[in-house]
């Protein structure tokens, strides 16, 4: 696969010629139990030298995961059974508004417990609600629940979604969900890398938040896999600080 990665390489130029630094992170979603796909994202991982947090789903993770997840991955709360529980015609949630808070809380520290009985300290704190979505009421909850942080999609607002609760969002998906399910255009989504990093040169988002690449290593086919390749080799090669959440704060 062939890109033209220049407009990436001036942004990340102009950058360095600021002395900025971009933090960055990558996250999959999806996880359950030791697959081919998951060993790909391994390999990938390691290949590029920039840690995954795997947003692993605790209803049906296995117990052979957590037995063999290499060291490359950050294993992070993915909501609990990742069902919707919103009616008909409604975006699909399983933490969204209109489900009491309760039971979303009551579920997500389920969550957090079954995933820490399997991993124990190598569970990073960090909340993943389902489709990216959560009821305000819900992130208000998740201290008390245990949880530390939430990632959802898009620039954020605050650096903090709740008190103690960081806000460390997603931003860039290659996948074209709303279409045929493969890679979104490459020169579109290199077009949309840019403005990221534009808007937060530009003071219009938080320069300080990591800006987030989102994966689904289930679903993935070659070109997906292809590009995600050529990108972390990309950004990596701007001034970048690859950020790690495991309580505590980066690499």
């Amino acid at each position: 696969m062939r890109i033209d990665w220049t407009p990436l390489r001036t942004e990340l130029a102009q950058w360095r010629a600021d002395g900025l630094e971009l933090p960055f992170w990558w996250r999959d979603d999806d996880a359950v139990a030791p697959t081919e796909a998951l060993d790909q994202l391994a390999s990938l991982s390691t290949a590029t030298e920039v840690p995954v947090h795997l947003a692993i789903i605790p209803k049906d993770a296995t117990e052979a995961l957590a037995r063999d997840l290499p060291e490359c991955f950050v294993p992070v709360v993915h909501g609990w059974a990742h069902v919707s529980h919103t009616p008909e015609g409604v975006k699909n949630a399983e933490f969204g508004v209109g489900r009491p808070a309760s039971g979303a809380l009551a579920d997500a520290s389920q969550g957090l417990g079954r995933l820490r009985a399997l991993f124990g300290v190598k569970l990073a704190p960090m909340f993943v609600p389902p489709w990216n979505r959560i009821a305000p009421d819900v992130v208000a909850g998740l201290a008390d629940a245990g949880f530390d942080a939430v990632s959802t999609y898009n620039p954020r607002k605050t650096a903090l979604a709740a008190p103690g609760v960081a806000q460390i969002n997603t931003h860039i998906d290659p996948i074209f969900w709303r279409g045929h399910r493969g890679l979104v255009d490459v020169e579109t989504l290199v077009s949309q890398i840019v403005t990221l990093l534009q808007d937060r040169r530009a003071g219009l988002t938080d320069i300080q938040e990591p800006l987030g690449y989102l994966t689904h290593h289930l679903v993935h086919d070659a070109d997906i896999w292809e590009f995600s390749r050529q990108f972390l080799l990309e950004i990596c090669e701007g001034p970048v600080r690859l950020y790690r959440h495991d309580g505590k704060g980066n690499l």
